[in-house]
């Protein structure tokens, strides 16, 4: 198994491309993609080679970026067209993840404001993609540092549940849920992760599990059928997770399972948080019944590898996504603060996407 170095950063620009971590290979793997076309990109990020909203976003910034690049010619408004061709390629590829469409707007809006050449509104564009990544670690670590802020004082050393992904695989660098997972363990204020596996892809076995180790951070990977049992052993003091998309009132949608796991959080009074960067939330969707789920191929749940898991002629059901109530959400925790689920709207901290 090839190890990789503390820092994760899962999208680099490097020598006029963008480097990703393949993530399709992990653990086994650590290895990286090379792109440079936007059509690549697409591909990338539908394919889940890149993964994780805020990643998503900053890897879709750059596949616009190189779009602009690929498109010959000095005619601002021939160029204008033939980039909302690129933005709509990728928006194409995964959506329920609202920071991918957030990071296209202000990309398209970029290319609308900037004056002079084609060639200026391209340096322009590069230049946002490069600001789009530097804010999303900036404000991952502003994540981490509130979440601990917000998480329970008693005890002195927790035991954290996180579902899924949501580390620096998943983001810029240092993660949302994991964020404050990371920012705990640097306080001495953590013990232990559990690591529900995530099925069908196996994110929170394969890649949560994966950052902790690089970091010397316990984890223990568990089922997801086995955390109501855990939290039933007094064996988990908090839950964090984090999202694809918050709507206006708090309900959140994240990895399939993230509901079920909030219920049993309710269910023996164990806090459940929600971590992510205000882009991810929705202010134009009122509640969650409007988040758009994603729906995957059934070879996700019906085979590993070569091995076929079921019998012929079943038929199979695969929403990537669900959505949790906000009223079984103790906080949502962003880089301004964690707020309860019902003041978000209130907070006036509103991201408007670029019109």
């Amino acid at each position: 198994m090839t190890t990789s170095p503390n820092q994760v950063y899962p999208v680099i620009w490097h020598n006029n491309s963008v480097s990703l971590i393949d993530q399709t290979r992990l653990p086994n793997e650590y290895s990286f993609v090379e792109i440079s076309r936007s059509e690549d990109m697409a591909e990338a990020i539908k394919t889940m080679i890149v993964r994780g909203a805020p990643a998503i976003g900053v890897a879709a910034a750059y596949g616009i970026y190189l779009g602009a690049r690929e498109i010959e010619t000095s005619d601002r408004t021939q160029f204008l067209d033939k980039l909302a061709k690129v933005a709509q390629l990728l928006r194409s590829t995964r959506p329920t993840a609202v920071n991918l469409f957030w990071a296209i707007s202000k990309m398209l809006k970029t290319a609308e404001e900037t004056l002079g050449t084609v060639e200026d509104i391209k340096h322009q564009l590069l230049q946002t993609a490069h600001a789009i990544n530097a804010e999303d670690l900036q404000t991952c670590q502003a994540i981490g540092d509130h979440g601990l802020a917000a998480l329970p004082t008693t005890p002195e050393k927790l035991t954290i549940l996180t579902h899924c992904n949501a580390g620096a695989l998943a983001t810029a660098g240092y993660g949302t849920a994991l964020g404050v997972v990371r920012s705990a363990w640097r306080e001495g204020r953590l013990t232990r992760v559990f690591a529900d596996e995530t099925r069908p892809r196996l994110q929170g076995a394969k890649l949560t599990a994966w950052e902790c180790v690089q970091e010397g951070i316990p984890v223990t990977v568990i089922t997801d059928n086995m955390a109501a049992h855990c939290m039933q052993r007094g064996l988990i003091h908090a839950v964090v997770v984090g999202a694809d998309r918050i709507a206006a009132n708090g309900d959140t949608a994240n990895k399939i399972g993230t509901y079920s796991l909030a219920i049993a959080s309710k269910a023996h009074d164990i806090p459940f948080f929600v971590a992510a960067p205000l882009s991810t939330i929705d202010f134009e969707l009122t509640d969650g019944s409007q988040i758009p789920i994603e729906e995957r191929h059934p070879t996700e749940i019906y085979q590993i590898g070569d091995t076929i898991l079921t019998p012929s002629g079943a038929e199979f059901y695969n929403p990537a996504f669900d959505v949790t109530p906000a009223n079984l959400i103790t906080a949502i925790i962003t880089e301004n603060g964690a707020f309860a689920p019902g003041d978000l709207a209130k907070s006036k901290i509103q991201v408007k996407f670029p019109q």
